[in-house]
């Protein structure tokens, strides 16, 4: 995550310049920050994890965005979650229908200048919206999936997934994962 800018956002100014403006930003506490590009590795497993989720909602109402959709995951703070997925009828924030409030799955990609922010108050934050069931922390370094579910008492379980022939059941979109498939085209041999 970039160093903030300085001035204090309220949400609406946020909103009318992420709306105006082609570069994304997200809002955390009045201040935004600017969203770094992807890397190769970034891009190969994002596109793995939309194409193994998309396929498995062909005939369910639920739908898989990739980076472009801003979840509301507190009243100031707005994230672009790698993939985010809803089921059911998804609820935005107002008419314009590009801030979404009620994401089931949220799966955020590590990347080094993102890592502590994914890991600490940025899950902090999501935690906060009732209907989120799931997190995933997606290494881009190494075959590994570290899986957070809700349970009952609004306690988190974390499950760790590190070999290429596990699965990762997600109950809450009646969807599984397998790892081989998540991180099929990445090499991790080439350190570029």
């Amino acid at each position: 995550m970039a160093l903030p800018q300085p001035q204090q956002w309220t949400v609406q100014e946020y909103l009318d310049h992420e709306r105006a403006d082609e570069a994304r930003h997200e809002l955390v506490a009045g201040q935004i920050y600017a969203m770094a590009g992807a890397s190769e590795r970034h891009n190969q497993i994002a596109a793995a994890l939309h194409y193994l989720l998309y396929g498995q909602f062909l005939e369910r109402p639920c739908q898989v965005f990739q980076s472009d959709m801003r979840v509301a995951a507190a009243e100031n703070a707005f994230f672009y979650p790698d993939l985010v997925v809803v089921c059911g009828e998804a609820r935005y924030m107002d008419a314009k229908r590009d801030t979404l409030l009620n994401p089931a799955v949220i799966i955020e990609i590590l990347s080094p200048s993102t890592e502590d922010f994914d890991r600490g108050r940025k899950f902090k934050l999501y935690r906060g919206i009732p209907g989120l069931s799931d997190y995933l922390l997606v290494s881009q370094k190494q075959v590994l999936i570290e899986h957070y579910s809700r349970q009952p008492g609004n306690s988190w379980i974390l499950h760790d997934f590190s070999q290429p022939t596990d699965q990762i059941a997600l109950p809450s979109i009646d969807c599984t994962l397998l790892l081989s498939a998540v991180y099929q085209r990445v090499n991790f041999h080439d350190e570029s």
